[in-house]
């Protein structure tokens, strides 16, 4: 048996027995998992990783083994994350499975051979196929579509080397029989869509650079004017999210064309997902607000800001009661947004489960700073009332300046608001939202001149005392872990209003104004609408007694803390990681001086209270990944991502060979640094000939993060492990038909 399931095998008898001894009598032998009923153990055999149940688990004892092959367990199986499932091991697993599987997901599977792909073709049962990042051609497509007659549901990735032609008649026949397609467009094509008469859900994710390899420009031209357009008379659901480039853009118009002469009567999800600042326009997008409005059954609603006016959105909300909104970008729409919710234009407000009111400029932040970023408290307290059933929500991006310093109680702080959100799960906040503006007012940079974003009440300090005041040092810090200082105290109590109302928040996610990822894929048009580090008075008040107060959530399972230069030391961290013991999945990037790392001591013992970490991501200019961080790191037994990114950092190739070597479930290890071209590949060559057997799923970038080719490199990272760890962005209040099928 595995060790995960031998540790959790253990844990539960040992709570097992302490729940059958009485208070008065105490039984005088254990009760073992044996001994409970076959209901409670299929229970517990459900959180069990399918490769361990069919080849560990099953070998136990007989009950086992009957329970293992319990259709319950056997009929939706993922392999997503089973990094450790060589080829042998599925092959083994799907000839286990082939007799019982209905849904089967191998989404992000890119290490598996092809060969092994072909084994899915016994598993004629399956119903929905989620084959996206696998190695697929079209002629085993083809294969695999003949042979699962009863398939609905299929995902999978349009690669330049697909060919719609070689697909046999019996799987065009298997493909008009689909109800659901998700494609992952890497080239310009109608992928099977033309093919799918009777689709009811088409999600799109549209990744296809603008210029090829070889520096050959990528054109749509070709399917112009093709017959095999798609019609969508069936369809309910629409999702496309882009990548930046123009050439995106365009084929997401070509898939669009239909919608300019009839919009689907069913739709009630419609989800377009557009970086950078200037969307195509799209003329039918009223006609499609108007066609929503008439069922009064739409779910889920996302347009880019130049595809909607606030009359449109109004029509297309009335009489809805939608379950996931997204004004992300928006600034235009929100009020509207607010007043349909809030003013009764919604049908039930109370619905809503996902909002996400992230904003970013559309112009630099040279030229305009629009003041419709700003969150009011007032209006956020309505919307928890109006809308009390949010799981997730996104106020990236946003600013919010509390003014009330001189009163304690925090009632009308936006995060007092927030706390009436008794179901919320996952939150983004910008960093100057959990400020109570104390520290603004006192800091000795907040002058008029220091941020536009100054209020009357900030008087600056006199021309005399700045003279003859001391400089506070930089790097000390007052606040120290367990400490109970009333200023501690004072500074936070809008996290603790937060947090005391919200205790069941499983992701988290801080940032401040000023962030913006080093890595090439951020879109130069974004990268100019953030406004410089440090601008935001409120967001520079926000430090280590801050992170100190995210103790107070238990269940914490995703952390980002990204854009806070008010954080110092970092003892904020050790805090919350003693106290948060279950945290998977951890992002740091830019917290403190971006001159200098001043939390490294802060950082490794951070380190070593994470013993549940799946996934580190840690950006700083200055990182230096000495042999005291690869020890530190070393104590994540359970780690499996890492990526680092540091544009003056260091390495020691040695550290990094030996916590590979201790770490064995480390499957991806990114980093981008200022090393030498020879030093990083040197690292990386070494790393992949040495560990490459045994870990089918490895995959090693090492890479000067300033060297011209790194956009070529990127582009060869599983999409995967792209988009989930390497490149920053928001995980919060995206759109759940996005997700893996």
């Amino acid at each position: 048996m595995s060790g995960p399931t031998w540790g959790l095998s253990e844990d539960l008898d040992r709570q097992i027995v302490q729940a059958a001894c009485d208070d008065d009598i105490v039984c005088s032998t254990a009760v073992g998992m044996s001994d409970l009923s076959d209901e409670i153990l299929l229970c517990i055999l459900r959180h069990v990783p399918v490769c361990d149940l069919l080849l560990n688990v099953v070998n136990v004892c007989h009950k086992l083994h009957v329970l293992c092959h319990d259709k319950t367990l056997l009929t939706n199986v993922s392999l997503s994350e089973e990094y450790q499932a060589d080829d042998q091991l599925a092959r083994s697993v799907l000839r286990h499975l082939r007799n019982h599987v209905q849904s089967l997901s191998l989404n992000g599977c890119y290490w598996l051979s092809s060969s092994t792909m072909e084994q899915l073709t016994r598993c004629r049962g399956v119903t929905h196929l989620d084959v996206t990042g696998c190695r697929l051609s079209s002629l085993r497509l083809s294969r695999l579509l003949s042979s699962l007659s009863s398939l609905t549901s299929l995902a999978f990735d349009v690669t330049p080397s697909f060919n719609s032609a070689q697909l046999s008649s019996e799987a065009v026949d298997a493909l008009s029989r689909l109800s659901e397609l998700r494609q992952t467009l890497l080239t310009p094509s109608y992928g099977v869509v033309p093919c799918c008469a009777q689709l009811r859900k088409l999600m799109l994710q549209f990744d296809i650079p603008d210029v090829t390899r070889e520096g050959v420009g990528v054109s749509c031209q070709l399917m112009v004017g093709q017959s095999s357009v798609p019609h969508y008379q069936q369809l309910e659901e629409f999702t496309a999210r882009l990548a930046p480039g123009e050439v995106n853009q365009t084929l997401l118009l070509l898939y669009l064309a239909v919608f300019s002469v009839n919009v689907p009567k069913r739709l009630r999800v419609f989800l377009v997902s557009i970086p950078g600042p200037n969307p195509a326009h799209w003329p039918a997008a009223p006609a499609l607000a108007q066609s929503l409005s008439q069922r009064g059954d739409l779910v889920a609603l996302q347009l880019p800001r130049s595809w909607l006016d606030p009359l449109s959105l109004k029509r297309a909300l009335e009489g809805n009661s939608p379950n996931h909104l997204s004004f992300s970008r928006c600034p235009t729409l929100w009020p509207q947004a607010f007043q349909s919710l809030l003013g009764g234009g919604v049908r039930d407000a109370a619905q809503l489960t996902s909002l996400n009111l992230s904003g970013i400029n559309h112009v630099p932040y040279a030229e305009c700073r629009s003041v419709d970023d700003q969150l009011v408290a007032a209006t956020m307290s309505q919307l928890a009332d109006g809308c009390s059933n949010i799981k997730h929500l996104n106020l990236m991006h946003r600013h919010y300046h509390h003014e009330s310093s001189a009163s304690l109680d925090g009632k009308n702080h936006l995060c007092a608001g927030l706390a009436k959100l008794r179901h919320l799960r996952s939150l983004t906040l910008p960093a100057c939202a959990v400020s109570d503006g104390t520290n603004a007012h006192i800091s000795p940079h907040s002058t008029p001149h220091s941020t536009p974003h100054s209020t009357p009440h900030s008087t600056p300090p006199s021309p005399l005392f700045q003279g003859l005041k001391k400089v506070p040092r930089v790097g000390l810090q007052n606040y120290k872990p367990d400490s109970e200082s009333s200023q501690s105290g004072s500074t936070t109590s809008g996290l603790a209003l937060l947090f005391a109302g919200c205790p069941s928040l499983q992701t988290f996610e801080l940032i401040g104004p000023g962030f913006a990822s080093a890595l090439p894929r951020l879109e130069p048009c974004t990268r100019a609408s953030v406004e410089p580090r440090g601008m935001c008075a409120w967001a520079r008040g926000v430090g280590d007694a801050h992170l100190a107060a995210l103790e107070a959530l238990p269940q914490l399972r995703r952390l980002t803390l990204a854009g806070l230069p008010g954080v110092l030391r970092g003892t904020g961290l050790v805090q919350l990681a003693r106290h948060c013991r279950d945290i998977r999945v951890l992002s740091l990037a830019h917290l403190g001086s971006l001159k200098t790392m001043n939390y490294t001591a802060a950082l490794l013992d951070t380190l070593k209270q994470c013993t549940q970490l799946q996934e580190l991501r840690l950006e700083q200019p200055y990182l230096n990944a000495n042999a005291a961080f690869f020890e530190a790191l070393s104590c994540c037994s359970r780690l499996q991502r890492l990526c680092l990114i540091s544009r003056s950092g260091t390495f020691d190739p040695v550290a990094a060979e030996t916590f590979m070597e201790r770490c064995r479930h480390v499957i991806m290890c990114h980093m981008f640094t200022g090393g030498t071209l020879l030093a990083c590949r040197t690292l990386q060559k070494v790393l992949l000939d040495r560990f490459s057997a045994e870990r089918s799923a490895l995959s090693v970038v090492v890479y000067p993060l300033q060297h011209e080719d790194l956009p070529s490199v990127i582009r060869d990272i599983p999409l995967t492990l792209l988009d989930r760890v390497t490149l920053f962005q928001s995980h919060v209040a995206q759109p759940p038909h996005l997700s893996p099928l």
